[in-house]
């Protein structure tokens, strides 16, 4: 009698735990039939190392459970990335707040959810080492990017603090990587580059780096950017996607070693040299992109640097007229 209590007991356990997984199983097949339904949100972003969380988020499923069905695609040329955006054939694109301007001012519908990172040490200006501050390159043969781009939108703040102008120096129009290999070729006074050129330059010995971005926190800032759109039909998944984002950034906290792998095998790079290109990046959680980005009523930096990036990009015919900043910027997605 007892036995056959206990053989029913146990009959009745499996029959409940085979109708619990059966039930869960349903539910998140449900879940992933119901995010594949959705409207595809395509990303496209530059080979960046401040991208890679996303590939975090991909791959731990985080935008599968926060509702979102997202295709992340990488695409090199800003003008093409703009072009795609254009032609709604991706839905939103990563870069620099300036860029975001620039493609504002040439009228796709776009408008920035969130900011990602910031250069925090990535970027600098290497300079002679007679060359001590700022002011010192007047009169100096400079190298630096003159058609827009990060560097570029850099050197005119520092210029813009400094009560100063282009017309101070002997500008040498190249590339940010070229800019740094003709400084160590020893064919101009300063250059405005990035890494590896910044370390490079100390294997000279008339070369040193002058300053970095560390010193002007959040002016080299990337965002990420949505088709209006796509923001307008769906609202649901743009939290999703903010999300996601900062769910991937908690997991980068809390299983390093995992995340880096994830996000250097993404870029084609070595744990190693991802680690080393990440030193010179800050990524924004969920508090730092709250401040950064603020409020309608209370906006944050990420306006400031978006206002700024359509005065500089104006006077330096980047762009023709200056778009409406209050409409770049959706303060709604991080709650």
């Amino acid at each position: 009698m007892k036995k056959s209590f206990l053989f029913i007991t146990l009959l009745v356990f499996l029959l409940i735990s085979a109708g619990c997984q059966s039930s869960s199983s349903s539910a998140e097949k449900k879940t992933e039939n119901s995010v594949k339904n959705k409207e595809e949100l395509t990303i496209a972003f530059s080979t960046w190392v401040g991208y890679a969380p996303f590939y975090i988020a991909e791959e731990k499923g985080f935008f599968k459970k926060n509702g979102v069905n997202v295709k992340i695609t990488r695409i090199e040329s800003s003008s093409d990335r703009l072009s795609a955006l254009a032609a709604n054939r991706i839905q939103g694109i990563g870069g620099t707040i300036d860029s975001q301007v620039v493609a504002a001012a040439r009228g796709i519908p776009l408008v920035q959810v969130i900011s990602t990172e910031e250069s925090s040490g990535g970027d600098g200006i290497v300079a002679k080492k007679e060359i001590k501050n700022f002011k010192d390159l007047k009169g100096k043969k400079v190298a630096v990017q003159t058609d827009g781009g990060a560097s570029f939108f850099w050197f005119n703040y520092l210029l813009k603090q400094e009560g100063m102008s282009m017309s101070d120096m002997d500008i040498q129009s190249m590339s940010s990587g070229d800019a740094g290999a003709a400084f160590i070729a020893n064919k101009v006074d300063a250059a405005i580059t990035w890494e590896p050129w910044l370390t490079n330059v100390k294997n000279t010995d008339f070369g040193h780096v002058l300053m970095t971005s560390s010193e002007t926190p959040g002016i080299i800032a990337s965002s990420f950017a949505l088709h209006q759109d796509y923001v307008d039909e769906n609202p649901e998944q743009v939290k999703g996607f903010v999300k996601s984002w900062f769910d991937a950034i908690e997991y980068f906290k809390k299983n390093e070693e995992d995340a880096i792998t994830i996000m250097a095998k993404a870029m084609g790079q070595t744990d190693g040299e991802f680690k080393e290109a990440l030193s010179g990046v800050t990524l924004y959680d969920k508090e730092k992109a709250r401040e950064y980005v603020g409020t309608k009523e209370n906006p944050g930096q990420l306006y400031e640097l978006t206002k700024l990036g359509a005065e500089l990009w104006t006077e330096q015919k980047i762009i023709d007229k200056e778009p409406n900043i209050e409409d770049l910027i959706d303060y709604s997605f991080i709650d």
